[in-house]
């Protein structure tokens, strides 16, 4: 069987083109992809051609060398099934489910240590999720919710949903979501939610109270939204920071999970910032933050979000299942028709 490969090949261009695997080595696992996850954020800045200059694909996975000039390889959420392993490696890993931070190809030779045994019974397409669910695990971890806290999410896609089924399982005193697209909003009721609402309804003069005016949410609610204690920026959009900073209150605290690549906003931090001492940090799922290395490693990590990734329900998440050999039609719904698709996962015959 000729193998093939997807690659970004230049601004709003991907192609299949073929590629040689070959057998697995002594000490390797050759796996036939079953299903691969786009994200929706960082691959569509590598689609658009968004990503700062000589930036490195990314320095923690060994799949995905040198940087994001064109042509590329690119992609990290590979699922399928060990279809032959090297004369060192156990044979019980035959016929196995697995998960590989690889990017979009048919199949793929790598070592039993780089990939995740799947549960039984798992399908590809929700194993194809779980770097989803570890960066969402990870934000959560940075975010330390406290009990009783006002939370505010900005952005509704994979990660901002995966972020509020997790926070859902707190004793929050509220959980916010704002985006803009209608389907999302209804999404993110249904994964815990409390109350939703839309960044044009935050910009109205009345919008510090949910339910007023044009701030009015799903549920009709009046929680505040301009006394936050925690707001987590998931949306893509730099000019959300502004819009978070408006809805947090004194001393609160800010986590940015979004990648905006070369998209730039004029952000207001000459007002209450300064004065509110509002914390504004950064989580990015490559490293943990250095407050919980002692306890927390990427294992641990990784064990945690394996263990929730069947609590989000994967069928409301997954918008289109796609033909592998069809993958450009596949960016360019994503690129063109936001508001129809939430995750597009790749599928191989």
């Amino acid at each position: 069987m000729t193998d093939a490969a997807l690659y970004f090949t230049g601004p709003e261009t991907v192609e299949v083109r073929e590629t040689s695997v070959g057998p697995p080595d002594a000490d390797e696992l050759l796996v036939d992809t079953r299903a691969s996850a786009i994200s929706a954020g960082t691959e569509l800045l590598v689609y658009r051609d968004r990503t700062p200059e000589g930036l490195p694909a990314d320095e923690t996975l060994d799949a995905l060398d040198g940087d994001l000039s064109y042509p590329l390889q690119y992609g990290y959420a590979a699922s399928g099934v060990v279809s032959e392993v090297g004369a060192d490696v156990d044979p019980d890993w035959v016929g196995q489910s697995v998960f590989s931070f690889v990017p979009h190809q048919t199949s793929f030779r790598t070592t039993p240590d780089s990939v995740v045994a799947l549960p039984p019974g798992m399908t590809p397409a929700v194993g194809s999720l779980l770097p989803s669910v570890e960066t969402a695990t990870n934000i959560v971890l940075d975010a330390a919710p406290r009990l009783g806290e006002r939370v505010v999410v900005f952005g509704a896609g994979v990660i901002g949903l995966c972020v509020t089924r997790l926070l859902a399982a707190f004793p929050l005193e509220s959980l916010v979501v704002v985006d803009p697209i209608e389907r999302r909003r209804a999404l993110a009721a249904s994964f815990g939610a409390d109350r939703t609402t839309t960044p044009a309804a935050l910009d109205d003069a009345d919008a510090g109270l949910v339910g007023s005016g044009a701030a009015l949410d799903d549920a009709g609610s009046g929680a505040r939204l301009h006394d936050a204690d925690l707001a987590v920026e998931l949306s893509g959009q730099p000019s959300a920071l502004d819009d978070a900073l408006g809805v947090v209150g004194y001393d609160a605290r800010i986590v940015v999970g979004s990648w905006y690549g070369t998209k730039r906003e004029p952000i207001g931090l000459g007002g209450r910032f300064h004065r509110d001492r509002i914390d504004i940090v950064s989580s990015q799922v490559s490293t943990i933050s250095p407050e919980l290395r002692g306890r927390w490693d990427r294992d641990r990590r990784m064990d945690a979000a394996l263990e929730r990734l069947d609590r989000i329900p994967a069928d409301e998440l997954i918008t289109h299942r796609i033909p592998f050999e069809r993958a450009a039609e596949a960016y360019e719904l994503l690129d063109s028709a936001a508001d129809d698709t939430v995750q597009v996962i790749l599928e191989y015959s």
